[in-house]
């Protein structure tokens, strides 16, 4: 028997104590006689709504919509474009409990019945999209269920087995799932934070500037981790909004684009009616049973000439969407600076060939460079055998050649002698000797 509004409403008063109750009525949720409802004024000006299990089999629901809103905290809410209900008090009534939540204002738009164009369906896409990229750690932290992609698959194969031992489930039906579940690529998706498969008529709308807007969300007990797509199954009973709709959480959504999510969601459109003949199986129904029958073959007639996994490759309107949620990638800067003040320009230019020598020919020598001149007791640190930073012939290598070239010639030098090659007088080759001894002295007391 259902419970009267008079006696939801004095269960408020046990379950927020110090309030009064001024008001009461009905109020219809659309949920089937699953629960039993009611409205409440209260003395202080509020307005909630109180809430019982009609049945036994509604308590596990109702417990698991308690768990999702106490999981909504000030900081998680204030992520959402919409408000949820908020968790006012609970109390008990009979054998099962009865909740208590503000009231959401508001008006419902049945999926059938939801405008193409924008507004509604828009508004419907873009909340979606706000959902799925709440923090995961949301729903870990309570302990909610998570679900990875192998699971989900997983667990849609093991519904369809179930499905096919009621010896109920038609034939063409049985291998258009398979087809799908064998798909690999249909099963690529990232886990987001889901509802768990509320439709459009979960949401409250109120007209913002004369155009229909998402301003809350009810049903939280499906609150979970797992496929993004569950949440956008109910897209099927929406043909004239569908592509609008799922536009709009495209173009919201930060997330990775996900090719295959419309083709999971209408999978699992379909397997709704295998659940339902699955229930009746459990349950012993004859009635449901034939019910879930009966839509089943007529399901299988209507999708008889159509491939529910297509073989397209990521098209291009698919793969422009990627490009455009790639982060720009910002050249990194590279100082080919030699980072130290070891050296003197000029002394270096000695080195190094600068533009102007690229026209000249080749030297037929390599320079050999005794150090046995230099100060013994100068001598380089040495790091290890791979740091190329302690070696100034490393250094000038990483700008031209392995080894250091004398400008203009080879100039082979020993201890205490010097031999000009290549036509240079001996004042240019002193001078350049003078130079690089310099230079080298410095390098090497570094």
């Amino acid at each position: 028997m259902a419970r009267s509004p008079f006696t939801l409403a004095a269960s408020v008063t046990s379950a927020l104590p110090r309030v009064g109750v001024v008001g009461v009525g009905a109020l219809t949720e659309g949920t089937g006689g699953r629960y039993d409802s009611a409205i409440a004024d209260l003395d202080d000006g509020r307005r909630v709504v109180v809430r019982a299990p009609a049945d036994s089999t509604a308590i596990p629901e109702l417990a698991a919509e308690v768990r999702a809103l106490r999981a909504l905290t000030p900081g998680v809410r204030g992520l959402l474009p919409f408000r949820a209900p908020e968790l006012l008090g609970e109390t008990g009534l009979g054998d099962a409990r009865a909740v208590v939540v503000d009231f959401l204002p508001g008006y419902r738009v049945d999926a059938a019945h939801l405008p193409p164009g924008r507004g509604a369906a828009t508004s419907l896409g873009a909340a979606l999209a706000a959902l799925h990229a709440l923090p995961l750690s949301i729903v870990r932290t309570e302990g909610l269920p998570v679900r990875t992609p192998q699971q989900v698959r997983t667990d849609t194969a093991r519904l369809i087995d179930r499905a096919q031992a009621t010896r109920r489930l038609p034939v063409a039906l049985a291998h258009r799932w398979q087809r799908a579940l064998d798909t690999d690529e249909l099963w690529r998706f990232e886990s987001a934070v889901v509802l768990g498969g509320a439709g459009a008529a979960s949401f409250l709308f109120e007209d913002v500037d004369g155009a229909p807007q998402v301003t809350g969300l009810l049903e939280w007990h499906g609150l979970s981790v797992g496929d993004p797509a569950t949440d956008l199954q109910w897209l099927a009973s929406a043909p004239a909004a569908a592509d609008d709709v799922y536009a709009a959480y495209v173009a919201s959504s930060g997330r990775a684009p996900d090719s295959r999510a419309r083709e999971r969601a209408r999978l699992y459109a379909e397997l709704e009616f295998a659940s339902w003949l699955v229930h009746g199986h459990e349950t012993g129904r004859a009635d449901v049973i034939d019910d879930a029958a009966g839509l089943l073959e007529t399901l299988a007639s209507g999708v008889a000439d159509d491939d529910l996994v297509g073989d397209r490759p990521l098209d291009v309107d698919d793969a422009i969407a990627l490009l455009d949620r790639m982060p720009e990638a910002s050249a990194a800067v590279v100082d080919t600076s030699m980072q130290t003040d070891a050296y003197d320009p000029e002394e270096l230019s000695l080195w190094v060939s600068t533009a102007a020598d690229e026209d000249a020919p080749e030297p037929e020598d390599t320079a050999e460079i005794d150090l046995g001149s230099l100060n013994d007791e100068v001598r380089p640190s040495r790091r290890g055998a791979d740091d190329v930073s302690t070696s100034p012939i490393a250094i000038v290598g990483a700008h031209g050649s392995d080894e250091p070239e004398a400008p203009g010639g080879s100039v082979s030098r020993d201890a205490g002698d010097t031999e000009v090659r290549d036509g240079h007088d001996g004042d240019a080759a002193a001078e350049a000797e003078r130079a690089s001894e310099a230079a080298l002295r410095r390098w090497l007391a570094e």
